[in-house]
């Protein structure tokens, strides 16, 4: 049966272990005040976009997609709100992790899955962006964007 973890004295000074002399906790806090002033920008851009402008909500299908991904501005847009999402959104989940998983070995798995996830993501969303084709041979005349008819 394994032991209850040990707190400190709260009345204690505080004692720095050799191992975290490091900033790497205070650029984690610095990146996530400054990503999420970038991605309030980028999401609330795309939002505008692709909900305010033009016919709304009810054009957004393939085409419209399509249409917007042949601009290597809307890719971009696109890469660094997918990219900055996905890093904000992993140090987060890691700084929970590091407080509240008591236990070494659940600690190590759960930051294990979550990079495991982030990579996942990321490479995928990057290959998607990238790769993407507006006007796929094949595909029905009315569903592809106005480019794809020329």
């Amino acid at each position: 049966m394994s032991s209850a973890p040990t707190i400190a004295n709260p009345r204690d000074s505080y004692k720095r272990n050799a191992a975290s002399r490091s900033n790497f906790e205070l650029y984690g806090w610095v990146f996530m005040r400054a990503s999420g002033a970038v991605l309030l920008v980028l999401i609330f851009g795309h939002l505008f976009v692709n909900l305010m402008v033009g016919e709304g909500v009810n054009a957004i299908d393939f085409a419209f997609v399509g249409g917007k991904w042949t601009s290597l501005f809307w890719r971009l847009w696109d890469l660094l709100m997918l990219w900055l999402a996905m890093t904000h959104g992993t140090n987060g989940v890691r700084t929970i992790i590091n407080d509240y998983a008591e236990r070494p070995a659940v600690r190590l798995t759960l930051k294990l899955s979550l990079y495991v996830a982030f990579v996942l993501v990321t490479v995928l969303g990057t290959l998607v962006i990238f790769t993407f084709t507006p006007c796929p041979a094949g595909a029905p005349a009315d569903l592809l964007p106005s480019i794809c008819t020329a």
